[in-house]
């Protein structure tokens, strides 16, 4: 799906939601700890390519602390380019409820226009539903309540500062599975 491109509006705020890129099976390795399959490590540069191409380069990242999302984070950046913002790392966004994730975005200051989430199932997908008003894009509600997978991105707006939002009081327009291609 393409970006829903709106005209820029002073008081509108744009929330990306993202679940990490594909991990790999990490026998033997502490979860939070697990890294990037190749999988993953091919389609987070999508994710960041999209995200230029849609003219929404994020003014912040929250990022949860486990390495795939840090992975998925630098990679996402790397597409970035100078328009990357330095990630701020969070230990609350792994294994976080999507009322704990919220409550992180709660605390963003309203002066970021544009902020960008990089976390994981179920909080990610739970958190957009919860978001998604009644004036969503139909097919991008449908396509996001179908699941959330590995590097999935969902781009909510609003008009609410940061410290409002709590739901169906944002507008999903985009719901976004950027995907290499499988040989």
């Amino acid at each position: 799906m393409c970006a829903a491109r709106t005209e820029d509006r002073h008081d509108e705020r744009v929330l990306i939601l993202m679940r990490h890129a594909a991990a790999g099976a990490g026998w033997g390795v502490d979860d939070h700890e697990r890294s990037l399959s190749s999988t993953g490590e091919a389609d987070a540069p999508l994710a960041g390519r999209w995200l230029l191409e849609a003219g929404l380069a994020p003014e912040m990242i929250l990022c949860s602390s486990a390495l795939r999302t840090r992975q998925t984070c630098t990679w996402v950046s790397s597409e970035l380019g100078d328009k990357a913002p330095t990630a701020n790392l969070s230990e609350r966004l792994y294994e976080a409820s999507a009322a704990q994730v919220l409550a992180e975005i709660n605390a963003v200051p309203d002066s970021v226009r544009v902020l960008m989430v990089i976390c994981h199932q179920p909080a990610v997908q739970d958190l957009a539903m919860r978001l998604a008003g009644a004036d969503s894009e139909m097919d991008a509600v449908m396509d996001l309540s179908g699941g959330y997978p590995t590097s999935g991105l969902a781009v909510l707006r609003t008009t609410r500062g940061w410290g409002l939002l709590d739901g169906a009081d944002a507008r999903l327009t985009d719901f976004t599975v950027p995907r290499a291609e499988r040989i």
